[in-house]
């Protein structure tokens, strides 16, 4: 059987004002797609697969339209002369946003059926955080979501996806596909699979998975921080038996819909001044910090100098603060050197509208050594706090991500990042971790966006209205 695999994954607030270019994205194409690390697993499966393009990037603002028109004309023009095909893989994420288009997973989705035609299989594999429309599921035979929030069942979702699809083409059975819609929308940070209730809502699609008529059961929580008609959360079906199916959805959206004032943050929060305090009076360390309005895999800037200015002002010592992005002061590191002492001006670089920058005498640390300009890192010492900056927009999730500059998470008495939920290497080591409801284009007050095209009701922006759970079956299932 010949199966076709491509995609494209970004996460993109609408607020974020910086846009996002061909020169963010990791792209791969043709052969190195399916030699990949994320593709590996192909391997294991009785099928040729054909790879297209796949372009994958953090967490940003919109995705320029011009690139995605690029991306979107490759990708289509390396699956024509592989048809005919028996199926089609798609890796995505889902809460893509482009330039004056909305939906836009569903405008690819859309034009790579068009292109297939309606006798191949498409199967998706998605992020929890996506937003799903009628469009898209109309254009799908299957769909699969992450479990795991933060996400550490990726290459399980991506096979269940495939294994669908492979199992589909061998047997000939075609699934129905429905989904049900539910008026909630809340950010990650509340909604973390390790807490509850969402540790209980996702511990029931393995459950549901084992019902002999259900391939595949799915809880999408949806990204808040895209102001557009189709975030919200979702139940999503796959199988053949479409009363169960239709029942289960059903039971899924009224689970998380009488959930949804339970769900509240997995860690102590306050404002930055707040989590600053108690970070410097701890008697435990290291105090992981995360500063959630300006998280880039959430799709903040990343630029933001606030916490940073409140350190200073506390005279915080022992501080490791990971990182601000800012590529005129990073550079500014390199050219001077290590050992030199600079006036900087930090932060602000990206979104001069959104914050202020911060004017500090820095001495020059440690430069990160590696070929990519655009990855340059500086670490700089302000007392006793010891700040990355980086020449790009970058998460600092993991302990290496440390290390390989220098520093030593493990030892510091604080430990500042960009970041909502820790990273499953950093939460271990919080002791305790605090979060700081900072502002930001990801602000966690979702409450106090504006909100011009998200649909209305939607919980927590509406509060008294009344929900009960509609399915909605894709197109090619009513067909069938």
């Amino acid at each position: 059987m010949r199966i076709a695999v491509g995609g494209i994954h970004i996460e993109c607030s609408t607020y974020n004002p910086v846009l996002n270019e061909e020169k963010d994205f990791r792209i791969v194409r043709g052969p190195e797609l399916t030699a990949a690390p994320y593709f590996a697993f192909l391997k294991d499966y009785d099928a040729e697969f054909l790879p297209t393009i796949y372009a994958r990037a953090i967490a940003g603002g919109p995705v320029a339209r011009s690139t995605y028109e690029r991306f979107k004309t490759e990708f289509l023009e390396r699956l024509k002369p592989l048809l005919p095909l028996d199926g089609l893989y798609l890796a995505m994420h889902g809460a893509m946003y482009v330039q004056g288009m909305e939906d836009a997973e569903g405008d690819w989705i859309t034009a790579a059926r068009e292109l297939v035609g309606p006798d191949c299989t498409i199967s998706a594999s998605y992020d929890l955080h996506g937003n799903v429309s009628q469009r898209i599921i109309d254009a799908l035979d299957m769909y699969s979501t992450y479990r795991t929030a933060p996400h550490i069942d990726v290459e399980e979702t991506m096979r269940r996806s495939v294994s669908m699809l492979v199992e589909s083409l061998k047997t000939g059975v075609k699934p129905v596909l429905l989904w049900a819609p539910i008026p909630v929308v809340l950010p990650g940070e509340r909604t973390s699979t390790v807490d509850e209730p969402a540790r209980s809502l996702y511990a029931m699609m393995p459950e549901i998975d084992a019902i002999d008529s259900v391939w595949d059961a799915s809880l999408m929580v949806g990204y808040v921080w895209a102001d557009e008609p189709r975030t919200t959360a979702a139940a999503i079906m796959t199988g053949t038996d479409r009363t169960v199916l239709e029942r289960e959805a059903r039971r899924v959206a009224r689970a998380y819909w009488d959930a949804r004032e339970q769900f509240v943050f997995g860690c102590e929060t306050g404002s930055i001044r707040e989590c600053v305090d108690k970070a410097i009076a701890s008697k435990t360390a290291p105090v992981v910090l995360a500063e959630s309005g300006d998280n880039p895999t959430g799709g903040g800037v990343g630029d933001r100098a606030e916490v940073l200015a409140e350190l200073i002002a506390r005279g915080a010592t022992g501080t490791v603060f990971a990182g601000i992005a800012d590529k005129e002061a990073c550079d500014a590191c390199y050219a001077a050197g290590v050992g030199a002492d600079l006036d900087l001006s930090i932060g602000a670089s990206l979104d001069n509208l959104g914050s202020k920058p911060v004017r500090v005498k820095v001495k020059v640390k440690f430069l990160h050594e590696g070929s990519d300009l655009a990855d340059r890192q500086a670490v700089v010492a302000i007392g006793g706090i010891e700040l990355v900056l980086s020449a790009k927009r970058r998460p600092y999730h993991n302990i290496v991500d440390f290390t390989r500059l220098g520093l030593d998470p493990h030892n510091a008495r604080i430990v500042v990042v960009k970041s909502g939920y820790l990273s499953p290497e950093l939460a271990p080591i919080a002791n305790p971790n605090l979060m700081a409801l900072s502002p930001g284009v990801v602000d966690q007050f979702v409450e106090r966006l504006e909100r011009h095209r998200k649909q209305r009701p939607t919980y927590p922006f509406d509060k008294d209205f009344a929900y009960e759970p509609q399915v909605f079956l894709s197109a090619r299932s009513v067909a069938r």
